[in-house]
């Protein structure tokens, strides 16, 4: 099986969309998207400067719509119903859409919600987040625990993202544990923690509004790394999952259980894809950063057939 994954916040870098409005209809799809978003993602994704983009409102519906974008082009090159989706954090919205959950203009309505209510949420203390790479996981997750701050991303390849007050993740910094490096993310806050509770009301009443669909294709959730075919089931996820901790480790656990034989992920791509090397090894990756990926992620998909 192939699975195509769809990145989360911290993959978009300035200009990233230039070379995908060279596709037909790829304008209209992001005019309409950025309507449904309320942010204007055709400036964002070619002019705006890294900071500009950093903006937690911002880079989640940029990340979706990115996302989507690829899945489309991808579809109209290759046959994609054998596929697989699962989404890394936000980019669970974009899965979402590609597994027929949510339709596309709902899924950039909803991050949009999503990365505003969560932007306030981050205003409200100073907290923030930093990658553990290296060591032993149960040594990390000590250390984590002994500075009073969370596992928020549990992502394999041998990295943890701790989660937490900006304080807390000096002193982890400082007392990094045996055999591993902290490194601080450029986020604006303790994504997947409590710190995110005030976002959960505010996205919940508008995801009210939406009537999910169950699952044409294999979807898998970062809650646990189960799969779920039960449509309403996953939207509750996509809710709660704000501050829920990722478990990125246990999605790819049951991709294995899965049979997988190839990961494609979409654009903004190459952390996924990267874990994926260390994690998955042996499964060939194809990391969809800009049309010319392309026919590299359709001949995946060809010798996998």
């Amino acid at each position: 099986m192939i699975v195509i994954a769809c990145p989360g916040q911290g993959s978009q870098t300035p200009g990233f969309l230039d070379p995908w409005l060279e596709l037909p209809g790829s304008r209209d799809f992001l005019g309409t998207a950025s309507e449904a978003a309320g942010v204007d993602l055709i400036a964002h994704g070619t002019t705006s400067d890294a900071d500009t983009i950093r903006d937690t409102a911002i880079a989640q519906p940029l990340i979706v719509a990115a996302s989507l974008l690829a899945w489309r082009a991808l579809g109209e090159r290759a046959e994609l119903t054998g596929a697989g989706v699962a989404g890394h954090s936000v980019g669970e919205f974009a899965a979402a859409a590609a597994a027929g959950v949510l339709d596309a203009e709902d899924a950039l309505r909803l991050v949009g919600v999503r990365g505003r209510a969560m932007a306030e949420a981050a205003g409200q203390a100073d907290t923030g987040m930093a990658a553990v790479v290296g060591g032993v996981e149960d040594d990390v997750l000590a250390k984590i625990a002994e500075h009073g701050l969370t596992p928020a991303n549990r992502n394999g390849g041998g990295q943890i993202v701790a989660a937490g007050a900006r304080a807390a993740l000096d002193a982890l910094a400082g007392d990094a544990p045996r055999g591993a490096r902290v490194i601080a993310l450029q986020v604006a806050g303790a994504f997947h923690t409590d710190a995110m509770s005030s976002a959960i009301p505010v996205l919940a009443q508008a995801a009210a509004d939406v009537a999910p669909s169950d699952p044409v294709r294999p979807l898998w959730t970062n809650a646990d790394g189960s799969r779920v075919a039960d449509g309403a089931r996953f939207l509750e996820l996509l809710v709660s999952q704000i501050a829920s901790p990722v478990r990125w480790d246990a999605c790819m656990t049951d991709f294995q259980d899965a049979g997988i034989t190839g990961l494609i992920e979409l654009t903004p791509a190459g952390a996924l894809s990267g874990i994926a090397k260390r994690a998955l090894k042996g499964v060939p990756t194809v990391a969809v950063k800009s049309p010319a990926d392309l026919d590299a992620a359709v001949a995946l998909i060809a010798e996998a057939a």
